[in-house]
Order: C-alpha cells, then sequence, then structure tokens
C-alpha cells in the first residue's frame, strides 16, 4: 500500500541497417567496444546504487536520532546516486520532506517541493500525498489539502490518517461557505480507475505537483495510527491519544488508572522508546511533566475545556525519566483547594511531596556538546591531576632526600608536565570549535551584503584557526613527544588550506598567485604535522608493545615501592581495539588531506596531482575503507570526465558516515575513548560550503 513504484527504461542498443552481419570488421569491433561500453556502465552504476542503498540506511538511522540535517544530506545524496526512475527515488524524496516538516513550519514549502519530485517518481505514492496534505493544510490552503486527502481515499478507502485529514479539511471548507460536494466531483472514481497516470500529460498542471514526503519511522513503523479496540471489561474506561511527534496512536486507559499503568501503556504502543517524559497541555497551552497520579488527574481534568484527551511523549534518555510515583496523594492533602505543583488548578489536588529525579535536558545535551566538539574530557584531566598530587604527596611523606623519593618527584613531574600540555591541547580545540562559527544572512540581503558577511566569517575564522595552531605548537614544547597536538595542528592546517583555497576561488587563480603558493605551504605544514605525529606514536607504541615505556618503567617503580594500585591499566584487548581504531583514523584523516590537495594541483595544472590521488586511496585502504566507498570517490574526482554530472559528491561526507558507524560500534562493544575521538568525529566547517557557493556559483 502507498509503495512507490518506477519504471526502469532499458532502451535497445542502436543498430546501423546499412551494416551487413557478414564481413564487415568495422562492424564487429564497434559492436565489441560498445558492448564493452555498456558493461562498464552497468558495473559502475552497479556501484552507485549500492552506495546509495547504504546511504539511505544511514539517513534513516540519522532520521530516528533527530539529526535532520545529516538524514537530508544522506537522502540527497542518494538520490544523486540513483538513476531518475529507480524506485526509492520516491521514498528518498518522501524522507528529505519529513525531514523539513520537523524543522518547523517555515520549512513546510521545501517539504512540498520535496513532495512534488517524489510524485514526481511515482505519481500514486499515498505517503507523498498524505505528507503534502499536512504541509498544505499547515499552510492554511485547504483546498489542496482536501485533493490531496480525497485523492488517497479514492485509492485507499480505508486510510484512516487520510480519513482524518479528509474530515478535519471538510469542516473547515464547510465553514467557509465553500460548495465541498462541488469539489468532490472532481475527484471522483476516475482516480481508483488509473486514469489519473495519463492526467499528467494531458496537463493537470494548475493544481501543484503530486508529492509524497515518508512520515517519521520509528521503530519501523511509519506514517501509521494505530486504533486500539476497547476491550469487553465491566470497568469504565476513557479514550487517550497518545502523540509522540507526529506519531499519534489510539489507547484506552480506566478512569481511575495510575501513572505507572499509563507508562505502560506507552511503553507498549511504543516499544523503540528507551526513556521518556509524559506530558499534558495545561488551560495555558503549556506542555507540563506528568510524574504522580495525581498530576495524571488533573490532565484529565483539562478535557473538558480543551476537547479530546490528549498525552505527549517525549523521547530522553534513560536516566532522565523520573521515578513514578504509582499511589495517590490525598495523604498530604492541605486544603479543600489548592495548586499543583506544575501550575494548574484543580479540585482538591495537592502538590506532591516527592520532588523529580529528573536531570535538566539541556544540561546534559550541553555536557554532551562540549566534551564531543571541543575535546574536554574532564574525567581524564582530573584523574591526571589527581594522580600527580598523590605520587607528589607519597614522595613529600617519604625522606625527601631519599633515592626513591627522587624517581618519584620524576614521576610526578612527567605527570603534570603532561596535564600542562594537555591544557594546552584542549585549549587549541576549543579555538577550533570557534572557528566552526555559522553566518547568517539577511533574506532580503543584497550581493554586496552577502560578500560583507563572508568576508567577515572568512577574517574570523582565519584568526580562531591561528589561535588554535598557537595553542598546539605550546603544547609540544612543552611534551616534545605529545604526538596528539601534532595530529591537531595536522588537522588545523588541513582545515585551514581548504578554506584559503576557496577563499582564493574568488578572483581568477593560478600556480603564480600568491593564494595558491599560501594553499600549498599550508598543506605542505599539514603533511609534515601528521607524518611527525605519526612516528611518534608508532614509536610509542612499539616501545608499549615491547615493555620499555615510559608507563611500564613507572609501573615497575611503584610496584616496587608497594605503590602498584596507583595506575588503573586498560586491559590488553581495550588496548587492541584502541590501536587499531588510532591507526584507521589517522590514516583516514591523512587521506581526506591528499585527496583534497590531489584536487587543488589538478585545478591549478601541477602534474603530482595523480600521485597525490594514489597515496590517497593506499591510505583509505590502511585505514579499512570498502572498495565500494573508495570506487566511488575515484570515480568522482574532478580529474575523472566521466564522472556524473551534477554529483557535488564531496569527501567529507564519506569520512563522516565512517566515523558514525564506527562510534556506533564504539558503543555497542564498549571500546574506551581517547583524547582524539573528538578531533577526527569534527564534521566539515559550513563556511567552507558557503565560500564555494558564493565565489564559484552564479553571479
Amino acid at each position: 500500500m502507498g509503495k512507490p513504484t518506477g519504471k526502469k527504461k532499458n532502451p535497445d542498443p542502436p543498430t546501423d541497417s546499412s551494416v551487413s552481419g557478414g564481413g564487415n570488421k568495422s562492424a564487429k569491433s564497434f559492436d565489441r567496444s560498445a558492448s564493452k561500453a555498456a558493461a562498464t556502465f552497468d558495473e559502475d552504476m552497479a556501484i552507485f546504487i549500492n552506495r546509495a542503498l547504504e546511504l539511505k540506511e544511514e539517513g534513516n538511522k540519522l532520521f530516528q536520532k533527530r539529526d535532520n540535517e545529516g538524514a537530508m544530506l544522506r537522502y540527497d545524496k542518494a538520490v544523486k546516486l540513483l538513476p531518475k526512475d529507480h524506485g526509492e527515488v520516491a521514498y528518498l524524496r518522501t524522507g528529505m520532506a519529513s525531514c523539513y516538516m520537523h524543522m518547523g513550519l517555515g520549512e513546510y514549502p521545501n517539504a512540498i517541493n520535496e513532495c512534488n519530485l517524489a510524485l514526481e517518481a511515482s505519481p500514486r505514492y499515498s505517503k507523498a500525498l498524505l505528507k503534502r496534505a499536512r504541509c498544505y493544510e499547515a499552510l492554511n490552503k485547504m483546498d489542496f489539502a482536501f485533493r490531496d486527502s480525497r485523492i488517497v481515499l479514492n485509492m485507499e478507502a480505508e486510510n484512516v490518517s487520510a480519513k482524518e485529514i479528509f474530515e478535519r479539511v471538510r469542516k473547515v471548507l464547510v465553514g467557509r461557505g465553500v460548495d465541498v460536494a462541488e469539489m468532490e466531483k472532481s475527484f471522483s472514481a476516475d482516480v481508483e480507475d488509473g486514469e489519473e497516470a495519463d492526467s499528467g500529460k494531458r496537463g493537470d498542471k494548475n493544481l501543484e505537483d503530486k508529492v509524497v514526503v515518508e512520515e517519521k519511522k520509528v521503530s519501523h513503523v511509519m506514517d501509521k495510527e494505530v486504533v486500539i479496540a476497547s476491550q469487553i471489561d465491566a470497568t469504565v474506561t476513557r479514550t487517550v491519544k497518545l502523540v509522540h511527534g507526529d506519531d499519534i496512536r489510539w489507547a484506552q486507559l480506566p478512569l481511575d488508572s495510575s501513572v505507572r499503568l499509563v507508562r505502560d501503556i506507552i511503553r507498549d504502543r511504543f516499544p523503540s522508546l528507551k526513556g521518556f517524559l509524559i506530558k499534558y497541555r495545561d488551560s495555558e497551552g503549556d506542555l507540563v511533566t506528568i510524574t504522580t497520579t495525581d498530576e495524571l488527574r488533573v490532565a484529565a481534568s483539562t478535557r473538558e475545556k480543551l476537547g479530546s484527551f490528549r498525552l505527549y511523549v517525549t523521547e530522553v534518555s534513560p536516566i532522565q525519566e523520573p521515578v513514578y510515583d504509582g499511589e495517590s496523594n490525598d495523604k498530604f492533602a492541605k486544603g479543600s483547594s489548592s495548586v499543583a505543583d506544575n501550575g494548574s488548578v484543580g479540585g482538591d489536588y495537592v502538590e506532591s511531596e516527592k520532588p523529580s529525579a529528573c536531570i535538566e535536558h539541556w544540561i546534559f545535551q550541553f555536557a554532551q556538546l562540549f566534551k564531543n566538539h571541543v575535546g574536554f574530557d574532564s574525567d581524564s584531566y582530573l584523574d591526571i591531576h589527581n594522580l600527580g598530587m598523590k605520587l607528589y604527596t607519597e614522595a613529600m611523606e617519604d625522606i625527601v632526600t631519599g633515592e626513591d623519593a627522587q624517581e618519584l618527584f620524576d614521576i610526578a613531574a612527567h605527570k603534570f608536565q603532561e596535564m600542562a600540555a594537555l591544557a594546552m591541547f584542549n585549549w587549541g580545540n576549543v579555538h577550533m570549535s570557534k572557528a566552526r562559527r555559522q553566518i547568517y544572512f539577511p533574506e532580503d540581503g543584497s550581493r554586496e551584503t552577502i560578500l560583507e558577511k563572508v568576508e567577515a566569517g572568512f577574517e574570523w575564522a582565519t584568526n580562531e584557526y591561528n589561535k588554535a595552531a598557537e595553542k598546539y605548537e605550546e603544547a609540544v614544547k612543552v611534551k616534545s613527544d605529545f604526538y596528539e597536538a601534532l595530529l591537531a595542528l595536522g588537522q588545523q592546517q588541513f582545515e585551514q588550506a581548504k578554506l584559503c583555497w576557496y577563499h582564493a576561488l574568488r578572483n581568477k587563480i593560478d600556480i603564480e598567485s600568491q593564494a595558491s603558493q599560501e594553499v600549498l605551504k599550508l598543506y605542505n605544514k599539514a603533511e609534515e604535522s601528521m607524518e611527525k605525529g605519526m612516528q611518534i606514536w608508532e614509536e610509542m607504541e612499539e616501545r608499549r608493545l615491547n615493555g620499555i615505556s615510559d608507563s611500564d618503567k613507572h609501573k615497575t617503580l611503584l610496584q616496587k615501592l608497594g605503590l602498584d594500585g596507583v595506575f588503573s591499566e586498560a586491559s590488553d584487548e581495550d588496548n587492541a581495539e584502541q590501536t587499531a581504531n588510532m591507526t584507521s583514523q589517522i590514516n583516514l584523516l591523512w587521506g581526506s588531506l591528499l585527496y583534497e590537495r590531489s584536487i587543488v594541483e589538478y585545478k591549478l595544472g601541477l602534474p603530482t596531482w595523480d600521485e597525490c590521488l594514489e597515496v590517497a586511496v593506499e591510505k583509505f585502504e590502511l585505514a579499512g575503507a570498502s572498495a565500494t566507498d573508495i570506487a566511488v570517490m575515484v570515480k568522482n574526482h574532478c580529474s575523472n570526465e566521466n564522472a556524473l554530472e551534477g554529483m557535488g559528491f564531496k569527501i567529507d561526507e564519506i569520512v563522516q558516515a565512517w566515523n558514525e558507524m564506527y562510534d556506533a560500534k564504539r558503543w555497542q562493544i564498549g571500546v574506551p575513548s581517547f583524547r582524539l575521538e573528538p578531533l577526527f568525529r569534527r564534521r566539515s566547517p559550513k563556511l567552507h560550503d558557503i565560500l564555494e557557493n558564493v565565489f564559484t556559483g552564479p553571479q
């Protein structure tokens, strides 16, 4: 029901009637070359289709995580990889429309446009029609919403969502005095008979193109509203709507149900939710969280004023889910008329004396954002500080002039040195994050205004990159073998090189220009920093495997002094997993740098671009990238004349997808994190795309 369909066109190979099948050698040669080209095309297309399906699955996962921008990026790339008549195009366009709808009412026109494109690929896709109908209804275009919902009902008479939309819109149109019966005549049974497939050719263009958007996909249930029948029981029940985003479901609750029963019913209706809050909308329009049975009764008392009884389900982390009170709090009543702690006024309901154990959601989100994007891990930082202080105290308690105490002082100094270097490293990460500041353009701004904003953004980012480089260099000065700072410095120089390149595109650029020389200089520095950091890390890892690292020496000394419990070590299995991932991530970053450099060298006309691309492919192979992804990247390099037109494929997006796949695996198997992970998982700054679009797009 509602499945998008697309017809694959397989044109017959061209024939030449003037060529005989007998002894014409040139004709046979032409046939062999043509068949070879067709086989190559089919092989390439199979690679693109496989990659598109992978991107679709990644987009679905991001959509479930509420990452609408990330999901749209995956869907858009998947559409570009597929043939226009492929069956998945309508589904992907619909998914993009769903993302736009979740971003707010201002994005509904974009959602409608995506629905139109989906319906071009599959005109009878009911999901697209329903999605477009919802958009039209929200934008107060009731006639269009009426049309789309009526078309769906003609095709699927039992579609519950279409019925609800149709009835709502019909009531509004009747209230405005519109002749609804006359409108319905335009959408009679000819739609069901399939005649509208030809109506597109006859020119039904005065109405907007047919559209569709995939509903939010939660626990593999898409665009469904499950109606739960009332059980035959002596208990008196009430009908409740459970609202989770766009997914609205019915449920039957006993009149005297407890908040724990409601929680259990919600878990049954939405099994994919690990943790959630139960809310209701009070008379002032605020969403108020329910934690007790008394609060549930207050919510039910608002039903007469606000119509149907609705409970809103908001997904949260399991640690943020409150402890629900299943018993009545009447014994704590303080008077015959009081105000509940959620601010609603109701009969004799009183304030609950148990405070909620819920942590404020924004605090948790901000902590995660700060840790992931800035790279500041407060736990590891404090561990190093506490370790240094403990060793220092142990030495002070011993005979200060003794030889053992001097060795403890050396270990403590080593740890404080590492802590100082780590502080400078984290300081540089802060400036790297500040360099990602978003640029906002006025809606009615002229091109001159846009250029001014872009120039200001470029200067801001350049200044922050320079500050980050200073901090990383200071970290290396404090601790010469602090390889994390060298790798971070290489990442900073890589990003700044790309920024300068896109900025230089404003003017005509060649190999002799100062801008191109500056870009190549930054790429040289980035490669040098990467190579030096990789070399130090490999040497440290080799010493660790041979049992002669500084950590092993410190451990032996502490064991001799009876202080072997000071250090906490990871298991050999965790170390092996982290080493493998470290190697993969460094090669991935290095490969991305070389790939981008090959593009710059090719556009500047340097003959070394080919060698640079070959080394980049080697780095990707060492990183464990799939053969399909590598083939897609090489195929769409700007040097390839056979690259698909309008692909716009970027290495940053594939690298980000790889990092997200590893991140999911790490959480699943419990691999410990390390300091460079936030750096490796950095997304490409949006300023790069803005500069590219402004300076290379239409003037």
